[in-house]
């Protein structure tokens, strides 16, 4: 059976559509392919129906990674049964899903960056209102939590 995991920020169009499009690629690479199943929303629904930010995609776009299809969403009541775990992108969003999650909730609400302890940071910070920096920094750090989460996933520790 695979690993379900949801991805979530604040307006599901910058880092958790990135992490989305990372887990996707480097899962296929690391030959989990089918192994997980992956998707990403919002703790809001600012951006619902939208695609991911075009900074977003141009940064990850030239790592390799595929946004194609990704439309925002917000978080809903399901998603705590449908996924095996809920990973915030900073501990503001852990906060809200640990509100909302139902008492008998199947999926483990966690941090992105518990995968990636050695990284030197605990939140992955809103690229949203700065520049293309901000956009390659937020990008590194999902890609050390999701190499860290693909370790995890492999042992069969998530």
């Amino acid at each position: 059976m695979p690993t379900r995991v949801l991805f979530v920020c604040t307006g599901n169009i910058c880092r958790s559509p990135s992490a989305e499009a990372v887990l996707r690629g480097r899962a296929a690479k690391a030959g989990l392919d089918g192994e997980v199943v992956v998707d990403s929303a919002g703790t809001h629904a600012y951006h619902v129906g939208e695609s991911p930010d075009e900074r977003s995609v141009a940064v990850g776009e030239l790592r390799g990674y595929d946004f194609t299809g990704q439309r925002a969403r917000r978080v809903s009541p399901r998603d705590f049964d449908d996924f095996d775990l809920i990973l915030a992108l900073d501990r503001g969003h852990k906060a809200a899903l640990d509100r909302a999650a139902p008492a008998d909730a199947h999926a483990s609400v966690r941090l992105l960056m518990d995968f990636a302890p050695d990284a030197g940071a605990r939140d992955v910070p809103d690229p949203y209102y700065g520049g293309r920096a901000g956009f390659e920094h937020a990008l590194d750090l999902i890609e050390a939590g999701v190499d860290g989460l693909i370790a995890a996933i492999r042992d069969r520790s998530v």
